[in-house]
């Protein structure tokens, strides 16, 4: 959980260094392609095969709309308008949404009172990191709006995959090379559309690019599933209280930001109540 909230936790910095010069629809083309580019060689080179069932690749290109391509692209389109703490606020309502529809379908077995009460302080102190009210405006924009329609989605994606996905044998690494690689073809689709606006390549912009598909979506993704695989989705989209963690330590580290006794409040809140939310899971059992 800590290596996956590590990747995405910069994963908005790179996106606002990536619009400088692309637009939503060819950053999310890009950043599939690259993260496919990646792990195919990797799983391949292990001996692994791609799945021939036709139902396990309809399941993945469902999993590649509601996981990568709605998201991803809800995401760029709103960082246009509003920013990244914002966006960041909206984006951790993604476990709230889990929680819900997992015991809406009976999707996690291991929903209970501990999870409840951890996931609500966690998203408590991420509202203390980021002080939304200072930017009410946004919220209550279009860009707002995007970025909750992309949590939703996420948390669909989050339920879909540990339902219809993992548990079939098929190894976490040929999981996510398969949706990556779905999610290509998706957009590829939507590129003659969406897609051929002029770019403008900078060198902060491909760095960025790179840096969103090699680690941020590839080598992210495998992390993902290896986690809803071993510990069901609730538990896995909790990682998204720990990105604006990441976003903090990176500010103080990269860009010397201030860090206020009210952000070390809120750092302390997310931690707690993740570790709440994961006091009461079942554990195994000794055979």
């Amino acid at each position: 959980m800590a290596a996956l909230a590590l990747l995405w936790g910069s994963g908005f910095l790179w996106i606002k260094l990536a619009l400088r010069g692309f637009n939503p629809v060819q950053i999310v083309f890009a950043r599939l392609l690259l993260g496919f580019l990646v792990l195919t060689p990797i799983a391949l080179s292990r001996g692994l095969r791609f799945p021939k069932d036709r139902r396990i690749w309809a399941h993945l290109f469902v999993a590649a709309l509601v996981a990568n391509a709605i998201p991803y692209v809800l995401f760029g389109i709103a960082e246009e308008t509003i920013g990244s703490n914002v966006a960041g606020v909206l984006n951790a309502t993604t476990p709230l949404w889990t929680l819900f529809l997992a015991f809406l379908v009976g999707a996690d077995r291991s929903i209970n009172s501990w999870k409840v009460a951890g996931f609500a302080l966690g998203f408590l102190g991420v509202i203390v990191i980021f002080s939304p009210w200072e930017a009410a405006n946004e919220i209550a924009s279009w860009g707002g709006v995007a970025c909750l329609a992309a949590a939703a989605s996420y948390a669909v994606s989050y339920v879909y995959m540990s339902r219809f996905l993992t548990g079939r044998g098929i190894s976490p690494i040929m999981l996510s090379a398969s949706q990556l690689g779905a999610g290509s073809v998706l957009l590829a689709l939507a590129m003659p559309f969406a897609g051929l606006e002029t770019t403008t390549w900078r060198t902060d912009t491909v760095v960025s690019l790179l840096v969103l598909g090699a680690l941020g979506t590839g080598i992210a993704y495998v992390l993902n599933y290896r986690i809803i695989q071993d510990e069901g989705p609730t538990a896995a989209s909790a990682v998204t209280y720990l990105l604006p963690i990441v976003a903090v330590l990176l500010g103080w580290l990269v860009l010397r930001e201030a860090v206020t006794v009210t952000i070390l409040l809120g750092v302390a809140s997310v931690l707690v109540g993740v570790a709440i939310s994961r006091a009461g899971r079942a554990r195994p059992s000794a055979a």
